[in-house]
């Protein structure tokens, strides 16, 4: 019994993965109610009961929206793996600060661009109006992402009408091999 089973909210928004025993817990207490169900059962002596897949929350639960943590990989995915006065690709990138730290430049998502080595050499610990640069995007926050949590993990193909990042690109790939 290892199988996930996705949570949704009341909404029918993906809130969570969890295994099917706590999704069982949830089911028989009448908190939650199965949608989609694994093709294995649990048994017991009393009864068999079908594991579930999918199960809806019966209560909307609210979700605190979380920001996102400054480092090296979300400020390179926030710009797109490219040099932010420049614009190339490049293998080896750096992070730049646009305000140098030497000038007490804080280290937050509005200071803190991704560079490649030439440019990051060439600014050095100025500003880019004293290097004579010009940064292509100004600097910001990413917007936070609620799915980020569940974002980059294999899920069952029958979950896929459940989450809006899977569905379109799934059942885009399916089409196109008909």
């Amino acid at each position: 019994m290892s199988e996930p089973v996705l949570v949704l909210n009341r909404n029918f928004e993906p809130l969570n993965v969890c295994g099917p025993r706590r999704a069982l817990v949830l089911v028989l207490r009448e908190k939650a109610q199965p949608i989609e169900f694994h093709d294995r059962a649990l048994r017991s002596i009393a009864a068999e009961l079908p594991v579930p897949s999918v199960i809806r929350l019966l209560n909307q639960v609210r979700r605190p929206v979380l920001s996102r943590r400054l480092s090296r990989r979300e400020v390179f995915t926030r710009d797109g793996f490219a040099c932010q006065y420049c614009g190339r690709h490049a293998k080896v990138l750096t992070l730049d600060h646009v305000v140098p730290r030497v000038r007490k430049g804080p280290s937050t998502w509005e200071n803190v661009v991704t560079a490649c080595p030439a440019c990051n050499h060439r600014k050095a610990d100025r500003t880019p109006e004293e290097a004579g640069m010009r940064l292509l995007n100004h600097p910001a926050p990413p917007r936070a992402n609620p799915y980020a949590h569940l974002m980059g993990r294999d899920f069952p193909r029958q979950w896929d009408i459940y989450l809006p990042w899977m569905g379109a690109g799934r059942r885009a790939g399916a089409l196109a091999a008909v």
